[in-house]
């Protein structure tokens, strides 16, 4: 029997109080969200022993979670990703967004929807999240509501649906933030995590990280994942896309996903404690970062800092810059539309 309990977890810095929910299921594994950011703060899962342990990083003080600069656990928007340069052009119109990352847009701005203490509930076996987004905010046009509903299931996998609707033509592109380790967070680095991707295309970038358009073959490249292998391999390779982001910081293009239906994007596992993650999305892509700043990040739960590479963020999202590239998938959504997003994270041990 799933149980889901709410309890006050604090207040934001405007005064606005924040809650936490966790969800359990009947093996006594569980996550739990919060609503800042509706974002998840903890994800507890056996080992091949059976031991539990908490595998996503998060902070120790909800007050850590806004402004952080790794979006720890949240959801990022109304963009996530970079928009190259804080401008786009819609039905002949310029909008003009916050630079936040070097010359570029990243994750909606500086007080993108990671950032916003979204309304809650419990509802129907899940927790739901809502965010309404004025017109004008950041940039965007068009008022914006978003909604993220997490499920948690008997077999320890995350279900979460990602909804907007829009009253005005916009871009939309949202995800979550969540960075993994399978050993458990505050246990090392997880460059010996083995990474497996469903994708034989990547998309190069300039070293803003903005791409360059054309994706490109995997093969022959420290980027190919086809089949899976340690995250450390490769990672110091003489690669442009590695040095750019000193690490893995880059989006692959999912085979198969000119469809709208759920399929394989990625699988994580830790050969020593055994734990497995899949992850399945109706998303067209997959951006994989590897922790590459995460030193000088607010306490984390384990009691200190993390450090560089102790976590590995798998995103499912639009291509980062769509806006301006009209050859990717379209992340405008219009009035009468819905924006109808689905990643699920299945975890498992592999003995």
């Amino acid at each position: 029997m799933m149980k889901i309990e709410k309890e006050l977890w604090g207040k934001s810095p405007c005064g606005k109080d924040i809650f936490k929910y966790r969800m359990t299921n009947s093996s006594g594994a569980y996550v739990e969200l919060s609503d800042i950011g509706a974002g998840i703060v903890a994800v507890v899962v056996p080992d091949r022993e059976g031991r539990m342990a908490d595998v996503a990083l998060g902070y120790r003080e909800p007050l850590g979670y806004f402004g952080d600069g790794p979006c720890m656990g949240k959801v990022p928007g109304r963009y996530a990703n970079r928009i190259a340069g804080g401008r786009f052009t819609l039905d002949g119109k310029e909008y003009v967004l916050p630079v936040n990352n070097g010359p570029n847009h990243l994750h909606g701005g500086p007080e993108g929807f990671q950032n916003k203490v979204w309304e809650s509930r419990e509802h129907d076996g899940g927790v739901e999240f809502m965010y309404f987004s004025e017109d004008g905010e950041m940039g965007y046009p068009g008022n914006v509501k978003a909604v993220a509903r997490y499920e948690w299931s008997e077999a320890c996998e995350l279900t979460l649906i990602l909804t907007a609707e829009t009253d005005a033509p916009t871009v939309v592109n949202l995800t979550n933030h969540a960075y993994f380790n399978l050993d458990g967070e505050g246990n090392g680095n997880i460059l010996n995590h083995e990474l497996k991707l469903n994708a034989s295309e990547y998309l190069p970038t300039d070293d803003g990280l903005i791409p360059l358009g054309d994706s490109e073959p995997v093969a022959g490249t420290p980027m190919d994942f086809v089949n899976a292998k340690a995250i450390g391999k490769d990672i110091n390779e003489d690669f442009d896309a590695l040095k750019y982001g000193k690490g893995y910081d880059s989006c692959w293009v999912i085979d198969g996903c000119a469809g709208e239906s759920v399929r394989f994007a990625a699988e994580l596992y830790s050969p020593a404690s055994g734990r497995v993650l899949q992850m399945y999305t109706t998303q067209p892509g997959v951006q994989v970062y590897t922790g590459n700043w995460l030193s000088g990040s607010p306490e984390g739960k384990c009691g200190r800092g993390y450090e560089d590479y102790e976590g590995v963020a798998i995103e499912c999202q639009r291509f980062p810059d769509s806006p301006n590239k009209p050859d990717y998938p379209s992340p405008v959504l219009r009035p009468g539309e819905t924006y109808h997003e689905a990643i699920i994270y299945s975890f498992g041990v592999r003995k």
